[in-house]
């Protein structure tokens, strides 16, 4: 590796982008339907941010949360707060006024910026006023004193409509006249001396069964990995778009943005996915790269009516992350690309490993790849801590620098998540000879059925195969004799129609007894975090009297 590019690999964020924007500054970096944004333009959009959150007094490593649908302000103030050494906590749009209320706690946000332009969907301001029970008390224009949450200083407002007003909210105006007085050479004061160690951000994990978990992620880390994630895996080109529709507070979307700033090329993204509008986004932007990485939104791509007779010749990689059937689907879908996997998570960074492209077709469905260089993998048997054979499954351990250095304010969580030195991941896996990683769910997605342990993927994997289901979801119900027994939640493909006992008979002869479900749900709407099906509110209708 040449010594620029370890340069890049240990930057902060705001150097990393200073670096590419220097070389780039008229090229793309941002796209959205109807709006384009340059690399130059981005820099200046991300001063104009970090000279404002100097001027309410946000300090290196203060705590910012951003509260948006995706837009370019959303990118713009997480970019302004690595110029300060600020932590941007990027905060999921599908919160409940509680679950906000615990994170804005937790990490002692002291400025939450969040917009009202979608409010006919999702109306931002109102939740954080519903989190905020003395909010309407409160004088804005000079820092929020709310018994509630000490520590918070300034809610903002980028609103929509110029003018507009929301009790407790700074505007847009008066945001930015707070860094009126503040010089780019100001923020550089702090920007040169934030460190590649210190965190930039700090995701939230989806909470699907409890609280949510604060995850600092450091700005080498971050970079390291999106310098892997293009010269390893994704070989983007200045010339490249990406389409990446996923929600901005997720690492799908943050960790692809970066990929591109390594790379010099383009970020395509929607406020909101609507498959139509995707399909003409990628024939008029000519994307070479798709990463809608979940079912629910590649299924919604192939089975619209435009998708037949939309231009994506230039497609030529599309990641996906689903049931080996499904994969299969998904491929046959798109003959002009290849389709590569990943296996990931938020506390190291999002994704260690992806497919190479010049894997097999098999590789491809069946592996999630080889991990990054840099990072260490070992499957241990999670009651022994040994570990165990080539091939065998166990819980997937990691090291190296993707891993996170643990939990904020859970230090009873850290202890169990590490151990010697290494990241206890709780996901099921095993590892082929060639050194590839296979996912086979979480540990604690496992079912027990009559002293039998049963995997939920595999179940939903074979349910998967039935022409009928666009997407499975197994839970375990209570069962006086056996423990448990698995139940199927599934949503058919538009147009079709099948039976409960159709999709029974289906597994029956084909999955041990024991494996079988025992029922059959339809739905059409499931219960999400950010991009995961929440399966304990499934289950929360077995256990409600």
């Amino acid at each position: 590796m040449s010594e620029a590019a370890h340069r890049i690999y240990v930057s902060t964020l705001a150097d990393y982008l200073l670096t590419t924007a220097d070389r780039h500054p008229d090229r793309a970096l941002l796209i959205f339907p109807d709006q384009r944004q340059t690399y130059g333009d981005f820099v200046a959009a991300a001063y104009r941010h970090a000279r404002s959150l100097v001027g309410l007094g946000i300090r290196p490593g203060d705590f910012v949360g951003i509260l948006m649908a995706n837009c370019m302000s959303y990118l713009e103030v997480l970019m302004g707060c690595s110029f300060l050494g600020a932590v941007a906590v990027p905060v999921n749009a599908r919160y409940k006024s509680q679950e906000l209320a615990y994170v804005m706690a937790d990490a002692n946000l002291k400025v939450l910026v969040t917009s009202d332009h979608i409010s006919e969907y999702a109306n931002f301001p109102d939740l954080v006023g519903q989190a905020l029970p003395g909010l309407h008390e409160a004088d804005p224009e000079h820092g929020l004193a709310l018994e509630e949450m000490p520590g918070l200083r300034w809610l903002v407002n980028l609103e929509h409509q110029p003018g507009s007003r929301i009790a407790g909210f700074l505007t847009r105006q008066q945001y930015a006249a707070a860094g009126a007085d503040i010089s780019n050479n100001e923020v550089d004061h702090y920007r040169v001396r934030v460190q590649v160690s210190q965190p930039a951000i700090m995701m939230y994990t989806s909470g699907t069964t409890a609280h949510p978990k604060g995850c600092p992620l450091s700005h080498g880390l971050l970079t390291r990995n999106a310098v892997n994630m293009n010269r390893e895996r994704y070989f983007l080109s200045e010339q490249d778009v990406f389409w990446a529709p996923l929600p901005m507070f997720h690492m799908s979307s943050i960790l692809p943005f970066l990929c591109c700033i390594d790379a010099g090329a383009a970020l395509s993204s929607m406020t909101h996915f609507e498959p139509g509008e995707a399909l003409a986004m990628m024939a008029r932007d000519r994307v070479a790269v798709a990463f809608p990485a979940f079912p629910t939104v590649t299924n919604e791509l192939i089975n619209h009516p435009d998708f037949a007779t939309t231009d994506l010749s230039n497609l030529r990689r599309i990641n996906n992350v689903a049931p080996v059937e499904m994969l299969r689907r998904f491929q046959d879908a798109f003959p002009q690309a290849v389709q590569t996997g990943a296996y990931g998570l938020t506390e190291a960074g999002g994704v260690i490993a992806y497919n190479h492209p010049e894997e097999s077709l098999q590789e491809r469905l069946s592996t999630c790849g080889k991990p990054f260089p840099g990072i260490d993998v070992q499957i241990t048997n999670p009651d022994s801590l040994q570990p165990v054979p080539v091939g065998e499954r166990g819980e997937m351990w990691i090291k190296g620098y993707a891993v996170f250095a643990g939990y904020h304010n859970a230090p009873e969580k850290n202890a169990e998540s590490f151990h010697d030195g290494w990241f206890r991941s709780g996901d099921l896996c095993s590892m082929t000879p060639s050194g590839s990683i296979c996912y086979h769910g979480r540990i604690k997605d496992m079912l027990k059925v009559g002293g039998e342990n049963v995997a939920a993927l595999e179940i939903e994997s074979h349910l998967a195969k039935h022409p009928a289901v666009k997407l499975a979801q197994v839970i375990g119900r209570e069962d006086q004799r056996l423990q448990e027994v698995p139940v199927a939640f599934v949503e058919l493909n538009p147009g079709t129609a099948v039976e409960a006992e159709d999709l029974i008979a289906h597994c029956r002869g084909q999955l041990a007894s024991f494996k079988v479900p025992r029922d059959v749900y339809f739905v059409t709407e499931w219960p999400m975090s950010s991009t995961k099906v929440q399966k304990f509110k499934l289950k929360e209708q077995f256990s409600s009297p």
